[in-house]
């Protein structure tokens, strides 16, 4: 019982509201793509992406995902700025480089440290349940 309570994890509403403004945030950006405003949403969505990931840096699946979602914000904010300004055609492929920051983040999470994190939970388990 102990162990299922301590990986629970509860968001606090204050908190989850802030998110869903987040997300507010990101769709009038990407819906004003062709415009100032899209561009001017720019900065309130990556500054709210980036304190999400400042506040949730305890939780390492909070903190990779959220620096992904960071990431994929600049790159496509990146991509948009390109378009509007039209030149796309010379750094949209600079675009790559937040983007594959943030996978590769995502891949470490996923293929490196939640693996050992479930081994060792795994070996901790059987040395308790064998005390």
């Amino acid at each position: 019982m102990k162990e299922e309570q301590s990986d629970l994890y509860i968001v606090p509403s204050r908190f989850r509201s802030l998110e869903n403004l987040h997300i507010l945030f990101w769709l009038v950006k990407d819906i004003c793509w062709f415009s100032r405003l899209g561009v001017i949403m720019i900065f309130p969505t990556l500054a709210v992406a980036i304190y999400i990931t400042i506040t949730n840096r305890k939780l390492m699946s909070e903190l990779t995902h959220n620096i992904a979602i960071s990431c994929w914000i600049l790159a496509n904010s990146l991509w948009m700025i390109f378009e509007f300004t039209g030149t796309d055609d010379q750094f949209k492929l600079y675009c790559l480089i937040p983007f594959g920051a943030g996978l590769s983040v995502l891949l470490y999470y996923y293929l490196i440290y939640y693996p050992i994190q479930r081994r060792r939970r795994s070996a901790d388990v059987k040395i308790s349940g064998n005390v």
